[in-house]
């Protein structure tokens, strides 16, 4: 264990038979400071992939575009405009009006019964 503390001191810069509070505090110091900056970097570089990867969906919504806003509500887009997205929604082809920040996900295009059992004759007809 005194090896282990001494080996510490020595590569802050003190000596090896100072008294623990005596010494060269600049090691502590640069340790320190790389320690925060890795932690800064270890958040700011996954935020900044996340904000370019919604802003990439957001862009890339047209027309015919499934989604589902941010309420849970899942509809098929209709119109957009510059920030606003207009959706038709549920069985009565409710019209709603939503802020494109309020779109949470793309979601896969629905296929119904009829074009699963076209597949599957296509399928087995080859």
């Amino acid at each position: 264990m005194f090896d282990m503390f001494n080996l510490l001191l020595n590569a802050s810069g003190g000596s090896g038979n100072a008294q623990p509070g005596q010494g060269s505090p600049w090691g502590s110091m640069i340790f320190m400071g790389v320690l925060m900056i890795g932690l800064i970097v270890m958040m700011i570089v996954p935020q900044k992939k996340r904000e370019k990867q919604a802003r990439q969906m957001l862009e890339s919504i047209k027309p015919g575009t499934r989604i589902r806003t941010i309420g849970g509500i899942y509809g098929t887009v209709t119109v957009v405009k510059e920030d606003l997205i207009t959706i038709v929604s549920g069985p009565d082809d409710v019209k709603l009006v939503f802020a494109k920040g309020a779109i949470a996900a793309i979601e896969p295009e629905e296929t119904s019964p009829e074009t699963d059992a076209q597949e599957t004759e296509q399928t087995e007809a080859e």
